[in-house]
């Protein structure tokens, strides 16, 4: 009768370490894992990082093709066109003042 009673303890300390154990490496893979708490966090901000940067490539685009409409030959807008030949080409009137 001896022999069963120190079998159920030894039993019930293999159970309850096998036990701890997994809870501490579930614990562990939910907080650091490739799906747990920080890599959510992470990805959040990069989520957010990248909405921005299309944000801003959305709103750079429109502009480009806003003067891309403006210099067209359906409309030509001639003040968009003086000021980029002179941002490309250098020029100037002769009756204009070039400070630098």
């Amino acid at each position: 009768m001896s022999g069963s009673r120190r079998r159920a303890p030894l039993g019930a300390l293999i159970y309850l370490s096998v036990m701890a154990s997994l809870g501490m490496y579930f614990t562990y893979a939910s907080v650091q894992g490739d799906y747990g708490l920080f890599r959510r966090v992470q990805i959040d901000a990069e989520a957010r990082t990248l909405a921005e940067e299309r944000d801003r490539l959305r709103a750079e685009a429109e502009a480009l093709g806003n003067k891309t409409r403006r210099l067209s030959d359906q409309y030509l807008d001639l003040d968009l066109l003086d000021e980029q030949s002179r941002n490309v080409l250098g020029l100037v009137r002769s009756d204009e003042v070039v400070l630098r």
